[in-house]
């Protein structure tokens, strides 16, 4: 089971805040969220910031990458394998149509040569089966991923993280799950779950629209584990507490209040979909304008 990138929630202060919730919950690694790689990259420390080693947060840490530039790409490896990261993924799956109109994430959808030239840079500059993977079904027809798939079986991925939506769905609708299992069953390389996986603990992960258990057919190497997982955090006796130490490390990581602030509601607006006390706060929660007013809110 694998903790999905999302981005703007599952960052470093957050892995190192929920780090024995992260365990507990059965988890045994993380995607961080991506990191562009856009012409004339150049792998800073500050770039990378996010990707820091804690002493919190022990589990595997796979950097991500969204790119539709191979030489980019290229550089953005060679300064995580500098680094010390022998695993990277690629983001093919973003569905944002801003990103999807720039060629990224789902956009990759409409140049599967440019799309293949990325996975054979991945591959050659990570080794066998040390890059993966993140896409969707496709990017307005769920049987889009058939026609990429072929290609895939070219190369030695760790694996092939699927989405079970297309990118024109968002969030929203129900996922194929039929269509995942028939992925997983063609694909050549081993093939990752992910989409509506309702976490519950682990070893009961169902998708929550379909009814349908995504490991329960056989055929799926594992889990990715986003959003679900989130917002039950919010249940936790000690959620305050954990929210306090989440908003302290951001204070120790931003400069001034507003970073602070939109990191936090970010957070928070997850726990309201399942928690009635966080729902209830969230009105005040989400017109601070200080931390000194986040502080009385959260209390």
């Amino acid at each position: 089971m694998v903790l999905a990138p999302l981005r703007g929630v599952t960052i470093r202060a957050f892995r190192e805040t929920f780090a024995a919730a992260i365990r507990d919950a059965g988890f045994t690694g993380a995607v961080a969220p991506f990191i562009p790689a856009n012409p004339g990259f150049r792998g800073t420390d500050r770039v990378f910031a996010d990707l820091l080693p804690g002493e919190e947060f022990d589990l595997p840490l796979v950097p991500q990458v969204i790119s539709k530039d191979p030489d980019a790409l290229r550089l953005f490896l060679e300064a995580c394998k500098a680094r010390g990261f022998d695993r990277a993924d690629l983001n093919a799956g973003c569905p944002f149509p801003m990103i999807v109109r720039r060629g990224r994430g789902s956009g990759l959808f409409k140049n599967l040569d440019l799309f293949e030239h990325l996975v054979a840079t991945g591959c050659e500059v990570m080794g066998p089966g040390k890059f993966s993977v993140k896409t969707r079904l496709g990017l307005v027809d769920a049987d889009e991923i058939f026609k990429m798939l072929p290609r895939l079986d070219r190369y030695p991925l760790a694996h092939l993280t699927i989405h079970a939506r297309t990118a024109r769905q968002m969030y929203d609708g129900a996922c194929d799950v039929a269509r995942a299992v028939a992925v997983a069953e063609a694909s050549a390389n081993p093939v990752v779950y992910n989409g509506d996986v309702a976490w519950r603990d682990k070893n009961a992960m169902v998708t929550s629209r379909s009814g349908v258990t995504p490991l329960g057919s056989r055929v799926f190497a594992g889990v990715m584990v986003g959003r679900s997982f989130v917002r039950a955090l919010g249940e936790r006796e000690d959620a305050g507490e954990l929210l306090a130490d989440y908003i302290a490390r951001s204070r120790a990581e931003l400069s001034g209040d507003a970073p602070v602030l939109g990191r936090v509601k970010e957070l928070v607006s997850y726990w309201t979909e399942m928690s009635r006390d966080w729902k209830r706060r969230w009105n005040a929660i989400k017109i601070c304008r200080s931390l000194d007013e986040l502080a009385l809110a959260v209390r």
